[in-house]
């Protein structure tokens, strides 16, 4: 936490600018960002790329020992390299850094030393603040890897936002596994039609209950002569109100009014959160008021949502 907390005093001081500048110079880079870093440097280097990527950034890792072994073909003087070395004195990024200073190529230094080799180099220096690994020895990189891969996200979620890059995008980039399942929306999962438990207003509850019986959802919508949504009635309506006069009460003494709903683009995540939160199994999805849908949490956790 107190390495985290340097970052964050860094970037509200002298970082922030060198920040602001990387950012911009990311925006600008009409080829792919290039990621390059030895030994933990390395690691959380696969990491932002991967991270940019999936951010709507493309970016890829480069081995710095395989670039000089051929893989400098793959950058061109489009791109942008973006190099970590918390000592700034890595010597297998020589190569590398030459390479983008013999062909123009922008280069951002993420380092602790603003006055290493690396720094010199580069357009752009984002450098850190010097932290205490938490090894009790101060060798092993720990908190040194941990706020390198905190400004490495920073940067993508700052170019995340510049681009206005949407769920839908997000979506598209990231189609398997739970994460997709989240993205998907309500309207690719709701039941639609017939398959909705809908009945007027004034409606008695002789045929509500009949209503609900038949589509097994545990509650039915309620809507005025519009075909407004204006009440909905769960099971525990029915508790509330059970009683020898219930079958003839007329449903809008029963229901509970303004009901809780959700637009047919919300995303199924976005769905779940909402039904836990307000701890509801079933929520019918609305266009200008009038239902369309109805999706049950049971739904949402057959598509893979959690």
């Amino acid at each position: 936490m107190e390495a985290l907390r340097a970052l964050g005093g860094a970037l509200d001081g002298r970082l922030g600018p060198a920040f602001a500048a990387a950012v911009e110079r990311l925006l600008a880079t009409e080829g792919r960002v290039i990621v390059c870093g030895v030994g933990k440097s390395g690691h959380i280097g696969r990491k932002i790329a991967a991270t940019l990527a999936s951010t709507g950034t493309p970016a890829f890792f480069v081995h710095p020992t395989e670039a000089s072994h051929g893989d400098l073909g793959m950058i061109t003087p489009q791109d942008t390299v973006l190099a970590l070395s918390w000592s700034g004195e890595t010597a297998e990024l020589g190569d590398l850094t030459n390479f983008s200073r013999r062909f123009s190529i922008p280069l951002i230094a993420i380092t602790a030393r603003a006055e290493s080799s690396l720094a010199r180099a580069a357009d752009v220096v984002l450098a850190l603040p010097k932290v205490r690994e938490s090894c009790p020895h101060d060798l092993a990189p720990t908190s040194s890897s941990l706020i390198q891969l905190a400004l490495g996200d920073a940067l993508a979620v700052a170019l995340l936002r510049q681009r206005g890059f949407t769920s839908s995008r997000f979506k598209i980039l990231h189609p398997g596994g739970t994460l997709a399942a989240r993205l998907k929306t309500v309207r690719q999962l709701m039941h639609a039609g017939t398959a909705m438990p809908i009945v007027p207003r004034g409606t008695p509850m002789s045929e509500v209950l009949v209503r609900i019986a038949e589509h097994r959802f545990g509650c039915a919508g309620v809507v005025d002569g519009e075909g407004t949504i204006v009440g909905i009635v769960t099971d525990g309506d029915l508790r509330r109100h059970m009683g020898p006069a219930l079958l003839g009460t007329p449903v809008e003494q029963v229901m509970t009014a303004r009901p809780i709903t959700i637009e047919p683009d919300s995303l199924a995540g976005s769905a779940l959160e909402l039904m836990n939160r307000k701890r509801i199994t079933a929520i019918f999805v609305v266009e200008a008021g009038r239902p369309i849908g109805l999706v049950h949490v049971h739904d949402l956790l057959t598509a893979g949502v959690v």
